[in-house]
């Protein structure tokens, strides 16, 4: 299901355009966002990227003017009942207005109307951001667990 809709609000310099339409990511541009500034995803390799672009739900966060990509998201879902948000990222120029909390806003409304019983992030520094949605720490994080392949 792909959604295409216009943000704008008192905190937004202009309107943005966000979209899941897969083929509006710029994936160069994307890649090299997370690959060279993002603490989770550095040095992540470009075929590694598009990899994750291809099976995932992605957001992106538009220019209207121009068309140029300002914010990315991505969603790894089976739409039926679980999701992970992840690889969240606002272009440098354009921090600090509200569009990554406006993307945020987006991505769970999009996910709302599916009925998932949880949506999952992990973050190091945005906590406040997220809580601003709903996300809280693990009630029992004693029960989750992870395989690390690498």
């Amino acid at each position: 299901m792909s959604c295409t809709e216009l943000l704008s609000g008192p905190t937004l310099p202009g309107m943005y355009e966000i979209s899941t339409d897969p083929a509006r990511i710029d994936v160069a541009r994307v890649h090299k966002w997370l690959s060279t500034d993002a603490y989770w995803a550095l040095g992540r390799p470009l075929d590694k990227q598009q990899a994750a672009i291809a099976n995932s739900l992605n957001f992106g966060a538009y220019d209207p003017d121009t068309g140029e990509q300002r914010a990315y998201a991505r969603v790894v879902t089976d739409l039926a009942t679980f999701a992970w948000l992840c690889d969240v990222y606002v272009d440098s120029a354009t921090r600090g207005a509200g569009l990554g909390t406006s993307l945020v806003a987006a991505v769970r409304d999009h996910l709302a109307p599916y009925g998932l019983r949880r949506v999952l992030l992990a973050t190091a520094d945005a906590h406040g951001v997220y809580a601003k949605f709903g996300f809280e720490p693990l009630t029992e994080p004693s029960k989750w667990m992870a395989l690390s392949l690498q």
